[in-house]
């Protein structure tokens, strides 16, 4: 069996089990559920750059490797790739690790954009720095 040498690429922004309340008849987690992960992953570094409300205005991409089985730990890591005035674009992969064998592998990733929203819901200036 070969090694995986490759590395989550970002901070990790959020960690959670899957549970088998989020599953498919054949015992795999539903994509929609992962994608929710990754929203909120992607919202919690979002947020934290722009000090304030976000909303999710678009997913760019979205690539599923490998299913996530129950018992998984899945760990949402995030670099922030692009701020405009108002939007912030961040990359988000999935990382598992198998709760029987303690492997690490990607099992997705996508890219989210955010916009930051005052406190009418208007779109609001993020600062450049």
């Amino acid at each position: 069996m070969q090694k995986n040498t490759q590395k989550p690429k970002g901070i990790l922004a959020i960690q959670t089990l899957a549970m088998p309340a989020d599953t498919n008849p054949n015992g795999d987690i539903f994509g929609g559920w992962l994608v929710s992960q990754m929203d909120l992953a992607a919202g919690v570094i979002s947020k934290k750059r722009s000090n304030g409300r976000v909303v999710t205005v678009a997913i760019q991409s979205m690539v599923f490797h490998t299913p996530v089985k129950v018992g998984d730990l899945v760990c949402c890591y995030g670099t922030l790739e692009k701020v405009g005035r108002t939007s912030m674009t961040v990359s988000i992969e999935v990382w598992v690790i198998d709760h029987c064998s303690g492997e690490e592998k990607k099992v997705t990733e996508g890219v989210f954009v955010y916009v930051a929203i005052d406190e009418h819901g208007k779109p609001r200036p993020v600062d450049p720095n």
